[in-house]
Order: C-alpha cells, then sequence, then structure tokens
C-alpha cells in the first residue's frame, strides 16, 4: 500500500506554525510497511484541499488528512469532502450532544457554532474524538480509504492509534520499513559521507543517507523487510557499523540531543560540572540543567558578561583582561580554572568570545571563540572561529555544543 498525507491550514502554508502531523504520521505509516509518496501542505480555502483531495484519490491506496475540522467558517475540509464525493452535509445528532457534553464536562455552554463539527458527507463515518470537539471522518472514494483527523496532535494522534491504525494494520499486507538516525558532531557531512561511503550507495537496502542541521549531522537508516524481525536485524547490522566506523563522532540516536549524552556520562561516572560564560549569557548552562536529575552533576554556573564580573566572580586579574582582551586564550583559561576550584566540581566549562552582530575587528572578528575546559589536571583552552556570517543566535547556539562535545570527549577518555 501507498498512502499521501495532506496537512490543512492557511498558517502551515504561511509558515506561522510547523506541521509535525505529518513526520509523525509517516513514522507510523512506515511501521506497518505503508509507504507515503508525498505530504502536501493545504491552505484554508474549499477549492485547493478539493483538488488536492482528488488528485491523492488518484495515486494512492490512503489518504490522511489533518486540520480543518474546528468550528469557523475557515474550517473547510468537511465541505472540500464533501464536494469531490459529489454529496451534501448530514447532521448527525449524537455527535452534537457528544460536543455538548465536552463542553459540559468543563463547565462551559456549547457555542452554537460548534454545531458545524457534526456534519459529516453523506456516506462518511464519523470518528469519535475522545479528547476535543472535533470529531474525525472516515470515508472511501473510488477505490481510495480516506481518514482525516483533528489537526490539534494530541487529538490526531490518539485519533489515530484507537481508531486508523487498527483499520490499516490488517490491509497493509506483508512487508514493514524501519528508520533510525544517529546524530554525530565534530566533522563535517562531507567528512562523514567519506567513511561511509559504500553504506550511502544507491539500491542498497536498508538505504542511507545524512543531513546537516545546525552543526549536527544525522546518518539516518531506512530498511525494508518481509518482517519486523528481518528488518530489524538488517537496521541493526548497518547501526553497528557505522557506530563502528565513526566511533566518538556519534553522540546518540532518534531523539537524543548532545546535551543529554553529555548528561548521561556524567551520571555514569559521577562527575560533576560548573560552567563560566560570557557570550553565551547562560545558555550552555541552561542546556546542561534541562536535564531531568541535572542536580546530580550541575553545581552551578556564573554569567559574567562584564569585565568587571569576570573579576569580582572569578578573580580574573583586570591586567590580563587589559593586556589580552577579554576575548583571549588567557581570560578563558583563567575562567575555567577558577569556576571548577570556587565550585568545586570535577569540571568546569568557560565561554568567552564575540556573538555579534557587532563588536568585531580585524584581529578578532565575529564568530571567535574561546572554550575552555578545567580539571584536576589543568585547563584546556581552544580556539573556534565560527565565521561572520552567522547569526548570533547560531554563535551561542554552536559554542555551546562545542562546548558540551569538549565535556563529552573528555569524559569518554579522549
Amino acid at each position: 500500500m501507498n498512502a499521501a498525507i495532506l496537512s490543512i491550514g492557511t498558517e502551515l502554508t504561511l509558515g506561522q506554525t510547523v506541521d509535525t502531523n505529518s513526520a509523525w504520521l509517516s513514522q507510523r505509516l512506515a511501521e506497518l510497511g505503508i509507504r507515503v509518496q508525498w505530504h502536501v501542505t493545504v491552505p484554508d480555502e474549499l477549492e485547493p484541499i478539493r483538488q488536492e483531495l482528488e488528485r491523492a484519490c488518484a495515486q494512492v491506496d490512503v489518504v490522511l488528512v489533518t486540520g480543518g475540522l474546528g468550528p469557523t467558517a475557515d474550517d473547510l475540509t468537511r465541505d472540500a469532502l464533501a464536494a469531490l464525493m459529489g454529496v451534501g452535509l448530514e447532521r448527525r445528532e449524537e455527535y452534537v450532544e457528544q460536543i455538548r457534553a465536552f463542553f459540559a464536562s468543563r463547565g462551559r455552554d456549547m457555542p452554537e457554532a460548534n454545531i458545524v463539527q457534526a456534519m459529516f458527507p453523506t456516506g462518511s463515518e464519523p470518528i469519535t474524538n475522545t479528547c476535543g470537539t472535533a470529531p474525525g471522518i472516515r470515508a472511501r472514494w473510488k477505490d481510495t480509504l480516506i481518514f482525516i483527523m483533528p489537526g490539534v496532535p494530541r487529538e490526531m494522534r490518539v485519533m489515530y492509534d484507537r481508531d486508523v491504525l487498527p483499520v490499516l494494520a490488517p490491509l497493509a499486507g506483508e512487508g514493514v520499513i524501519l528508520a533510525s538516525t544517529l546524530y554525530c558532531f565534530g566533522a563535517g557531512e562531507s567528512d562523514i559521507a567519506e567513511k561511509i561511503r559504500d553504506l550511502m550507495a544507491r539500491g542498497r537496502n536498508p538505504t542511507v543517507g545524512t543531513t546537516a542541521q545546525q552543526t549536527v549531522i544525522g546518518v539516518r537508516i531506512h530498511v525494508q523487510g518481509r518482517t519486523r524481525a528481518e528488518a530489524q536485524a538488517l537496521l541493526d547490522r548497518d547501526r553497528e557499523e557505522i557506530r563502528r566506523r565513526l566511533g566518538t563522532l556519534v553522540f546518540g540516536e532518534n531523539n537524543d540531543q548532545l546535551a543529554a549524552a553529555v548528561a548521561a556520562l556524567l551520571f555514569d561516572k559521577q562527575k560533576t560540572i560548573a560552567t563560566a560564560e560570557s557570550c553565551t549569557g547562560g545558555l550552555l548552562a541552561g542546556r546542561l540543567t534541562d536535564i531531568p536529575g541535572s542536580s546530580r552533576y550541575f553545581l552551578q554556573g556564573v554569567v559574567t558578561y562584564a569585565n568587571e564580573a569576570k573579576t569580582a566572580l572569578l578573580g580574573v586579574p583586570a591586567d590580563l583582561i587589559a593586556r589580552h582582551g577579554a576575548v583571549s586564550r588567557e581570560v578563558a583559561e583563567v575562567m575555567a580554572t577558577a569556576c571548577r576550584q570556587r565550585a568545586n566540581a570535577d569540571f568546569a566549562l568557560s565561554v568567552t568570545g564575540i556573538a555579534g552582530p557587532g563588536g568585531g575587528t580585524a584581529q578578532k572578528p565575529v564568530g571567535l571563540v574561546y572554550i575552555g575546559l578545567a580539571d584536576a589536571e589543568g585547563c584546556q583552552v581552544t580556539e573556534h572561529r565560527l565565521g561572520d556570517c552567522l547569526t548570533r543566535d547560531e554563535i551561542r547556539d554552536r559554542t555551546c555544543k562545542a562546548a558540551l562535545n569538549r565535556l563529552r570527549l573528555r569524559l569518554l577518555g579522549e
């Protein structure tokens, strides 16, 4: 079987809201061995929705639609489906009462506008929404099965698992598609691709590819198998081979974040960390403490933006700053060393740099950053020239990732 996914909403086509539903549904369909041919995002306009439904039904076995089932005048998905089927809308009183009961359970009266959510194309089947006011719709047009679900992600996911998956699973037939992504940091996409070039050859099963997003490189693995066990075995084989070749460049898999990988190592080794930040303004400490249980390893963080704060809070000598500048290898070293000693931590990370967009010079351009990592054996400082073409947010983000990766590698013994 193959499928198409339609996401309805002008807020999506204008970029005001990010469509997460399509990605989630694609992953769920892949688990059944149903290949998604395309995603399309459609504004809240009757004829474009009808046209995309018609196009999809002419080419795929299953169409999943999310959004456009609300009570307002711009919620037109039900009308577009009725237009496609050449039928009218009919009111289902039991669903009027369901919606009314939903409001009553929250101590509110149902607005009359919500009655439209109990209108369904003649010949279609309503799907009860257990956590919202918008029922879904199941229909068949010609040879294609259509499921329309709410655009609210939580409502959509509950409806899919309860009402759509049980219908699709017996129809999907044999075969399964599994996927996994290994995340890497510390090398460019082309360098990583060169190490696994033979695994990326076209026509292989699994298929392997790379993506880059804000200096994190993802290595995607997609595999098809006649059974889940067969697919899993192929996936595991390539995943282990990629990990072997890339070594410590790999920090996590699927939804893992770099900070979580560092946290896991700190937990495992029972080590502590403190931070001293200038250009990142507390962002590094924030990422380390985003992890539940971070109080077990994170002791303290200081943000010393002004030169005077570096001296008062960390004891960085004023004459050292005067000689070398706040953005310097020497200042980063004292910041990290003093931070570790004052916090009595196993490790300390320091960051000082020029995040821009102004403040750079020919000698010290925007994007110049020094990162210090101190432990009981001393302090090592690395220089990073991230480039003045990046935004302030990008420079700060990449600085944090570089600092976290320094600590990760140190915890791994490198």
